[in-house]
Order: C-alpha cells, then structure tokens, then sequence
C-alpha cells in the first residue's frame, strides 16, 4: 500500500489519499491521471489493467486501488 500511496502522491501531493473516497467522483483524478496511474501501477506490481478494470469504482480510493491490484497479482 505505502507504494501505491507514493505514487498517488506524485500525481497529486496535496490529496489525503488515506481518507479520501471519491477521487474520481469529485474529479481529483482526471482522465489523463488515470492512464498516468495505470501505467505506474502494471510497472510497480508487474500486472496488466484491463479495460474492464477501467471503472470509477475502482479508483476512487486508494483502498479501491489496492483492492485492484491484489485482485490483479492473485489471478496471475
């Protein structure tokens, strides 16, 4: 979690991103931070994000996040 929260921050450093919930709803997180942050992440944790992972629900918190990505690691 501390590495994903690491790269979070470098998109974003002014974001609590341990309490924040609606980073996609809210707009924090933009179109262009997402790919930004999908491709940190499969380099980071060496997994592939789908384009069925592409979902708000799945970004919208950093506990989402990593909620995908140890999702992502158990299937490979």
């Amino acid at each position: 979690m501390n590495e994903l929260l690491e790269i979070l921050t470098d998109l974003h450093p002014d974001v609590d991103y341990e309490t924040e919930e609606h980073l996609v709803d809210d707009m924090i997180l933009d179109s262009m931070d997402i790919v930004s942050l999908i491709s940190e992440i499969s380099e980071t944790f060496d997994i592939t994000v789908t384009a069925k992972d592409i979902v708000p629900e799945n970004f919208n918190s950093a506990k989402a996040l990593y909620a995908l990505i140890q999702r992502l690691e158990d299937e490979d």
